[in-house]
């Protein structure tokens, strides 16, 4: 059996805010200046995180989400990432052991943690707190003895007395103290309605900010004492995740499914959902997919673009900001998150390519779109026109839609069949209010019965944000759809 031995620790906290974006990706590139290759990931759905883990790295950050993936698929996912790396370092969400409402553990960075064997250092926001520091870590340390706390990060403290208060607080805790952060306005990120502001948005400001990230984590924490933590990892078991073979093998054989477990893209009449492996003609050329990328379009998990690319498609990214024209050749179009509402003027502003857009939709090419991809193809965003290849409106709202979902298909479209269950992410502070002429995409359990999205033509639109890595045939009959249409 293979297994992976990539030394590896987990940057987990008691609560969202405490420092775990500073401290991991300042350790990143603490390790990364050192000269080791350095392998980042996250924990959980977020995509903006992931792009200050590329800074600090230089390799893609990539996702750890055993709620949109599936447990099994943890380790795998990881190996695959940490491929020929020295080292890796993986971002927690939100507290330790806060996972998917009402499921438990499930998802949690403790979660996650187990599954990979890994070490957990916690980051400590000890900014008003002295002795009571050596309560919360033991309450950590011994909720859950199957996870591993094994260091403590204090972030965010006063002064040389604040340090010594804290440090004889938690001698007698077991727990180690590996590092000590003083306060560094310098280091913060800027945030906005849906948190951090993405690399992308802006760059410069960025390559500082993890710049000094990594001095201050660097002068702060005992990165010896934490690379030799990091080895005592427990081998992982199983082989590493390969797009390739997942779309060559219908989703329920996949190797790293449990034995006789079917997997949910499997048409609801029991039969596959999915033909073979999508073939070209003598002579025809790989289907073109286009990916919508730049500043306005951020939100892309890396196992998509190598999906597609496995079952046969080029795969080639433009930036809707800026390009006013569809790369040549384009057969098929893939456009996920991002803030569009922040770019809609110049979104707007560029009719070439919105009409571009909606001349390739129109002419039945496959379409995937999630979330920003959704109101950048809706007839307007916030009064500006976009692509108009759906009939809604969208806009701002107040209030913000945030949660894993339980989805089934409830139309035929160029990503599944109807009756095909999936699992997806909401995060956005839009509505959309639909006119007439498209199905709806998808039937939602939680947090209330109700449909969503648009399928018509080719177009599959949706709020839900889904992991492919879970279910290769998304992106086999995506590429299928492009050889026929």
């Amino acid at each position: 059996m293979v297994t992976s031995s990539v030394p590896r620790l987990v940057i987990a906290a008691p609560s969202s805010g405490s420092g775990k974006t500073t401290v991991a990706t300042g350790l990143m590139a603490a390790f990364a200046s050192r000269g080791l290759a350095v392998s980042p990931h996250k924990v959980g759905p977020d995509y903006i995180d992931p792009g200050y883990h590329a800074l600090a790295t230089g390799r893609v950050g990539r996702n750890l989400d055993a709620y949109l993936c599936g447990a099994e698929l943890i380790g795998p996912l990881f190996a695959h990432g940490a491929r020929g790396c020295d080292l890796a370092v993986v971002e927690g969400v939100m507290g330790l052991y806060d996972g998917a409402a009402g499921e438990g553990e499930l998802a949690s960075t403790a979660h996650v943690a187990k599954l990979l064997r890994a070490p957990v250092v916690l980051v400590v926001d000890a900014s008003s707190q002295s002795r009571s520091v050596a309560a919360l870590v033991h309450g950590f340390a011994s909720w859950d003895p199957e996870v591993r706390v094994a260091g403590v990060i204090l972030n965010k403290v006063g002064s040389d007395r604040h340090e010594a208060m804290l440090r004889e607080a938690l001698d007698a805790s077991g727990v180690p103290v590996l590092g000590v952060l003083r306060r560094a306005p310098q280091v913060d990120t800027p945030s906005r309605h849906l948190g951090l502001v993405p690399v992308a948005e802006r760059r410069a400001e960025a390559v500082s900010a993890v710049a000094a990230m990594a001095a201050q984590v660097a002068q702060g924490c005992d990165l010896d004492a934490l690379a030799a933590l990091a080895r005592s990892a427990g081998a992982l078991p199983g082989a590493a995740w390969d797009a390739a073979e997942a779309v060559e093998l219908p989703t329920h054989d996949h190797p790293t499914r449990s034995a006789g477990k079917r997997g949910p893209l499997v048409a609801a009449a029991g039969g596959e959902a999915f033909t073979d492996h999508p073939t070209r003609s003598a002579g025809q050329r790989a289907p073109v997919v286009a990916v919508a990328g730049g500043p306005a379009f951020t939100f892309s998990y890396a196992e998509h673009a190598e999906l597609l690319t496995a079952a046969g498609a080029e795969v080639v990214t433009f930036d809707p900001l800026r390009d006013e024209q569809l790369p040549e050749g384009t057969g098929g179009l893939v456009i996920g998150g991002g803030f569009p509402e922040v770019y809609a003027p110049e979104l707007s502003a560029n009719e070439p390519l919105r009409k571009a857009v909606a001349e390739l939709a129109f002419g039945g090419a496959p379409v995937a779109a999630e979330c920003a991809g959704l109101l950048y193809l809706a007839r307007e965003l916030d009064g500006r026109p976009m692509c108009g290849v759906i009939d809604a409106e969208a806009r701002m709202h107040e209030r913000l839609t945030l949660g894993y979902r339980d989805a089934v298909a409830v139309s035929d479209s160029v990503l599944a069949a109807a009756g095909t269950r999936m699992r997806g992410h909401e995060f956005h502070r839009t509505v959309v209010e639909p006119g007439a002429g498209a199905a709806p995409a998808w039937g939602v359990r939680a947090p209330e019965r109700r449909v969503e999205g648009f399928v018509q033509h080719g177009v599959h639109a949706s709020y839900l944000h889904t992991h492919w890595a879970s279910e290769p045939g998304v992106a086999r009959r995506f590429v299928e759809r492009c050889l026929t249409s």
